[in-house]
């Protein structure tokens, strides 16, 4: 689930800023109350809009150790896709991290083949429209100044996300609507010289926020609206000789699968990326790894998921193996007053929320007081120090989950998102591999 921040006057922004430390969100999503004196809750700009915690004042030097933890429509006559690469290393940049000093001409754009910037909102009229007029034009015109380092950079304008996903079902029920919201888009991209959509919509039929308008008929209405943006993309492209690109993002969850046509759906876009992350989370009521590569045979208290198990459902419902590009997160989950046991997986904590690898580089990770363990099924990290339990992503994880997709000839990797990891460590480790 990729969340934003609300749009705010720059003014209050600063304000709040002033106020907090760093102000990046209007709306808490989860916090658990915590009884750990030793932890401190602040608000920092992050893929997330929740709270998140503060380093420790504890200062202390990390081991690193083995985890003793056991070791898997309707037709159409509009032109299909034509981006048939499998190396794909798609970065999403949120925009609001130019709240905190993280512009887009910071990004190495020698590592990626696509940026998605990060939001596009949906206007009252459903055509699409800024979503932060106080920092967009400028982000948008230092990301298109990439180009100039990487030419073969494509940019895509991703549309919704978890905060703005709310009139996607509108903009879908008709003709009407869909060829309006089609035309606004590709207005859009040519006004603000993208090379393509991607659409963001937390989520047709059900999930997403409470406040979102969801129907049964949008499973078929969002094939529809994928394929009226995909004609008139073709459309413009004619006209432009170019091919204009449309994704998605997609989830990996399996009720996700049941709501949306992914074999109709496949014939008009050039990829999907599938949010393989979140697949636990604060939201939880015991500590785990939110993005594990493979199932494990561990006991567990809670649902069990991973990322082999959602790639073989999406490949299962006959969307193509080349065409799926594997989220990998550029952050983790922290919790807070975790039993100590079992290396701190699977026990109970009093909060939590997500953190930047950043973060977790700076103040936790080779940290006195911090052991990592490392899943031998689930091939993903975490640090424990007896009451603090941090599930991340790290250069080995990468390793493995790039092995992976060479092994299911995915289509590439995309991270969410680069400004969580501005130092490059783990963009690097997903290039190095993609070579």
């Amino acid at each position: 689930m990729k969340k934003h921040i609300s749009q705010a006057p720059l003014l209050t922004l600063l304000l709040v800023i002033l106020t907090i430390v760093y102000s990046p969100f209007a709306n808490v999503v989860y916090a658990k109350q915590t009884d750990n004196a030793s932890i401190n809750y602040q608000y920092y700009f992050k893929a997330k809009d929740v709270k998140q915690l503060a380093p420790s004042n504890k200062k202390s030097n990390v081991t690193t150790a083995s985890s003793n933890a056991s070791e898997t429509s309707e037709s159409s006559d509009a032109a299909v896709s034509t981006d048939t690469s499998s190396n794909r290393v798609v970065g999403y940049y949120a925009a609001w991290a130019a709240y905190y000093s993280y512009y887009p001409n910071q990004i190495n754009a020698t590592k990626l083949t696509h940026i998605n910037y990060a939001f596009a909102n949906i206007s009252s009229d459903l055509k699409l429209t800024l979503g932060y007029p106080d920092i967009d034009q400028n982000n948008i015109k230092l990301l298109n100044s990439l180009k100039n380092s990487n030419p073969d950079l494509k940019t895509l304008i991703s549309v919704g996300g978890w905060n703005w996903s709310d009139k996607f079902s509108d903009a879908a029920l008709t003709d009407a609507s869909r060829t309006a919201f089609a035309n606004s888009c590709v207005d859009f991209i040519n006004k603000y010289g993208f090379d393509g959509i991607d659409i963001d919509w937390e989520y047709p039929v059900s999930g997403g926020l409470a406040t979102n308008k969801t129907r049964p008929a949008d499973k078929k209405n969002f094939t529809l609206l994928l394929q009226k943006i995909r004609e008139k993309l073709d459309e413009r492209g004619t006209k432009d000789n170019k091919h204009y690109l449309l994704s998605i993002a997609g989830s990996s969850d399996a009720s996700y699968l049941n709501n949306v046509e992914l074999s109709k759906i496949a014939s008009y876009i050039d990829y999907a990326t599938i949010m393989t992350y979140d697949m636990h989370g604060m939201w939880d009521n015991y500590t785990d790894l939110h993005s594990p590569l493979y199932s494990n045979t561990d006991t567990s208290p809670q649902y069990k998921a991973s990322i082999d198990s959602a790639v073989n459902s999406w490949i299962n419902n006959a969307f193509p193996s080349n065409k799926l590009v594997l989220g990998i997160p550029f952050y983790g989950y922290i919790y807070s007053s975790v039993n100590n046991s079992n290396q701190g997986l699977y026990q109970s904590f009093g909060g939590s929320n997500s953190i930047s690898y950043q973060l977790i580089k700076q103040n936790y990770l080779n940290k006195s007081g911090y052991t990592r363990y490392f899943h031998s099924q689930s091939k993903v990290p975490w640090l424990f120090n007896g009451s603090v339990f941090i599930s991340y992503e790290d250069t080995e994880s990468i390793s493995y989950k790039m092995d992976y997709i060479k092994s299911k000839n995915l289509g590439g990797a995309m991270a969410w998102e680069l400004s969580q990891d501005p130092s490059g460590e783990l963009l690097n480790a997903i290039y190095s591999k993609m070579k």
